[in-house]
């Protein structure tokens, strides 16, 4: 892994039409026909989703940039297996500030740039709305306009959220009404808005993935079903007693993240730019996630799940539940793994971190 503020290397050239998706690492330049590596830029690359893209990235040959942010720690522990690899190469920058953008943007000129980074968290999103603001939907226009000023010929792939639905009933597709109902539904929103408008206004490939909420065992701890399975783990190792929760009854459509990230590869390997929603298309409450969870390990969750008011949303989205027809139908993707075989994956490698971290 090479970090740095990103050497030049090399023009992005057009890619070939309907390229095969395992043969993107060589195709014909336009001023020859010498091949040469794809290059893809990834925001928010240390975060589940970008850990695992571009573990997908480079098994398929590409060249993969990633944007991080300079810190007094480094918090790149999802990445840590690729650090000697020699197609990786880091770069400090910050969505809030235009100038690192526009730099790396220029030069780096890559061929797919994968925009994941934002301020996730949909309960902070309350305690800094304008942060949340300023980072998702800012940096999101702040990212589009570096491409348009570069001048840059280049595949766009925005990380939309099915929080842009909020209350809309389900199931939810492309063309579901949008209302919001958090600071982050609201920031996501403006940014999926801001791709759109490139996309019809100015020419830009840009893609909005719709995704539904999806899981895996780097999902960040402050997340429920993270927090869940780290507790059965912890539980039936005798470290811990109980897990609080702040409600059992809220429905999520939960899929699981390496799954979702072939989705994002395969809305920019499409003929054509649009908007696709990523989901299983079924339903699970919390509570089912909990008795998947504990029962993996022989417990039952009303034992040691503890009900807390404090953890619960000032505003709750009930029961977004996503319809992923369009990219069945057109990209041939599918989730496979059901939200119940997610809770047991997850458990398991929890378990094995718990059992690594006795053994030290």
């Amino acid at each position: 892994m090479v970090e740095n503020m990103g050497a030049s290397v090399g023009s992005a050239s057009s890619r070939p039409k309907n390229a095969s998706h395992d043969v993107v690492v060589a195709f014909t330049c336009r001023t020859g026909y010498a091949p040469r590596v794809f290059k893809a830029l990834i925001t928010g690359i240390t975060g589940q989703d970008g850990s695992y893209l571009a573990d997908l990235l480079l098994a398929k040959g590409y060249e993969v940039h990633g944007l991080v942010r300079r810190s007094s720690l480094l918090a790149r522990s999802r990445i840590d297996h690729l650090y000697h690899h020699d197609r990786l190469h880091l770069h400090y920058g910050d969505l809030t500030d235009s100038g690192s953008l526009e730099r790396l943007v220029g030069t780096v000129r890559p061929d797919e740039i994968y925009h994941l980074g934002a301020m996730s968290h949909v309960s902070v999103s309350f305690e800094m709305p304008e942060f949340t603001q300023s980072t998702n939907a800012g940096g999101t226009r702040r990212l589009l306009q570096a491409i348009t000023g570069a001048r840059l010929e280049t595949r766009f792939y925005l990380a939309s959220t099915s929080e842009i639905f909020g209350s809309t009933s389900s199931p939810l597709d492309e063309e579901s009404a949008v209302h919001p109902r958090t600071p982050y539904g609201d920031s996501k929103l403006e940014a999926h808005l801001a791709t759109v408008k490139a996309r019809e206004n100015d020419g830009l490939f840009a893609t909005c993935g719709i995704a539904f909420n999806h899981e895996s065992p780097r999902r960040g701890e402050n997340f429920v079903t993270r927090k869940i399975t780290k507790a059965v783990a912890a539980i039936d190792a005798g470290i811990e007693d109980h897990v609080a929760l702040g409600t059992v009854d809220t429905v999520r459509d939960w899929g699981y993240a390496p799954e979702y990230v072939e989705g994002m590869w395969r809305m920019l390997q499409h003929d054509e730019p649009g908007d696709f929603v990523m989901a299983t298309g079924e339903g699970h409450t919390v509570r089912e996630f909990c008795e998947a969870a504990f029962g993996h390990v022989g417990l039952d969750w009303e034992d040691h799940v503890r009900l807390d008011e404090s953890f619960t949303r000032p505003v709750e989205v009930h029961a977004p539940i996503g319809d992923p027809a369009k990219a069945h139908r057109e990209l041939g993707w599918k989730a496979d793994t059901t939200a119940l075989d997610l809770a047991r994956l997850m458990v398991d490698a929890d378990v094995e971190e718990i059992k690594r971290f006795l053994a030290h």
